[in-house]
């Protein structure tokens, strides 16, 4: 991965774009430390996609190892704490 300086990445930046979509992700810097990377847009979709879920909610929820069991659910009937609003 090649690195550049911020200030060369903007004076050249057709040629970072061009690097970036043959040679692959291209660094850039600020003020001597890692600040972005620029990746074809291909790769940043591949690297932000989120997988599709299986099934539908109701078909999770039927395959669920706790289907059958009888759960007592009980709710703290404690009173809320005062708040003073000043």
């Amino acid at each position: 991965m090649r690195t550049w300086q911020l200030q060369t990445a903007k004076a050249r930046f057709s040629e970072v774009f061009e690097r970036a979509r043959t040679e692959g992700p291209q660094r850039v810097t600020r003020r001597g430390k890692d600040a972005v990377v620029i990746v074809p847009a291909e790769q940043f979709e591949k690297m932000t996609e989120r997988p599709k879920p299986k099934g539908t909610l109701l078909e999770f929820f039927r395959s669920s190892p706790f289907v059958g069991l009888e759960m007592k659910f009980e709710r703290n009937r404690d009173y809320p704490r005062d708040i003073d609003f000043k």
